[in-house]
């Protein structure tokens, strides 16, 4: 089978969750199918990105584009320009008639089996008429994040304008949405939020999955200084709200209790108000972008994941579970997972509960360490990579074999 897969970035780094999910299904539906990555560049990419990409493609086209970065002034510029848009802006930033017409030359060209859209930004390019079956892969249901920032928001600005992001995606993720021939979400819970609230009659979905080889412990026993870990991109919003949220209304309770915590947070791109913590606050280590996450895990007695905003899976999720550390969550962050509260990690939602709980796992090392090996042991037997792309695979033949007319019209 031949795929377009359509990107608006390069996969290396490989250091965000959509990427990793992204670059472990293509590595794998490689073996077996011809793929074409087609992808925007912003410049941002490692030097031997698109070289690196041979990893997971077949063939490469990148097309260069401007994202301005977060918090310069271009980037509020193009805030207050989206304000007379009927785009959200998470869109509107990825428009590309460049993009366009490469797509519209691949379709003529190589005669793809299937064109994938991952991710839902990608789909603002495609070009008015599209002759070949199509799958949007939606690591999220996008318009659900921005509800979610809305109703975290205490700022009423920032609240107004979350609400009207969240609005505009509500519509432009349905519509969309209904114009592919599949989608294809990461859980059963986004799936049927597909279904129920956008009507998209075929939907599929597929689990989150783990390299479990690379994240196996070194360190046979976990951490007994109380050093609580983070891992994740700081500059996704819901990441920088979640260990906000933990540092201010948590933390302070856990060191009630476990005075010497500290706390190590791991992740690309932290914004200035976090390092300003960082510098006030010798305990609280920010790392920014790390070349591999697995010696923080190891140097850590328990994983939080506090985050208030979200959709799609957290593979972070099952990373810190196969590295054997005890998880504590909240329930949106472990949103989608098949996993067990009390039995494979733990889901606490109001402060009090989140630092009693984490305090508790600090101060019994020995007891912490049996709860996660119960997790480790779930994760490593039911979640390898290869299982989640063969079925993606299963779904793309499927949608494959659909007739289609050059009556598919993204206008």
């Amino acid at each position: 089978m031949r795929i377009l897969w359509l990107k608006t970035e390069l996969l290396h780094p490989i250091d965000k969750g959509g990427k990793i999910r992204t670059y472990q299904m293509l590595k794998e539906l490689s073996r077996n199918h011809h793929i074409t990555y087609l992808t925007l560049d912003d410049g941002t990419a490692d030097l031997d990105a698109v070289e690196l990409a041979q990893e997971y493609a077949h063939d490469v086209v990148t097309v260069p584009h401007k994202v301005s970065p977060k918090f310069s002034p271009r980037f509020y510029f193009e805030i207050a320009g989206n304000m007379v848009s009927t785009l959200p802006y998470f869109m509107e930033k990825y428009r590309s008639p460049q993009m366009q017409t490469e797509i519209s030359r691949c379709l003529a060209n190589s005669r793809p089996d299937v064109l994938v859209c991952d991710f839902l930004q990608a789909s603002i390019n495609l070009p008015d008429a599209v002759d070949v079956p199509t799958v949007l892969f939606q690591h999220n249901v996008e318009a659900m994040i921005w509800r979610r920032h809305a109703d975290v928001a205490s700022n009423r600005l920032k609240r107004a304008f979350m609400n009207i992001q969240w609005k505009r995606s509500v519509r432009y993720e349905s519509e969309t949405c209904n114009k592919f021939d599949s989608v294809v979400a990461v859980s059963k819970e986004d799936a049927e939020v597909f279904r129920r609230d956008y009507q998209v009659p075929n939907v599929f979905d597929i689990p989150t999955g783990v390299d479990t080889e690379f994240f196996a412990r070194r360190k046979e026993q976990i951490s007994t200084r109380p050093n609580i870990v983070f891992t994740g991109s700081m500059d996704w919003l819901p990441n920088n709200d979640g260990i906000g949220w933990f540092i201010k209304e948590i933390l302070p309770s856990i060191r009630q209790q476990v005075p010497e915590v500290t706390l190590t947070v791991v992740g690309r791109d932290p914004l200035p108000e976090l390092t300003e913590i960082a510098r006030r606050d010798t305990s609280i280590i920010i790392t920014g972008r790390v070349p591999d996450v697995r010696p923080y895990m190891e140097d850590a007695a328990v994983y939080v994941v506090p985050l208030r905003i979200g959709g799609g899976t957290r593979l972070k999720i099952y990373e810190a579970m196969s590295m054997g550390l005890p998880v504590v969550s909240t329930t949106i962050g472990a949103e989608g997972l098949p996993l067990l509260d009390g039995e494979e990690l733990l889901l606490c939602d109001k402060t009090e509960e989140f630092a009693k709980t984490v305090a508790e796992l600090l101060s019994a090392p020995q007891s912490a360490m049996s709860f996660a090996k119960r997790g480790s042991a779930r994760v490593r037997q039911n979640f390898s990579w290869k299982g989640v792309a063969d079925r993606f695979g299963e779904i793309c033949e499927s949608t494959k074999n659909i007739n289609v007319s050059p009556r598919f019209i993204f206008e």
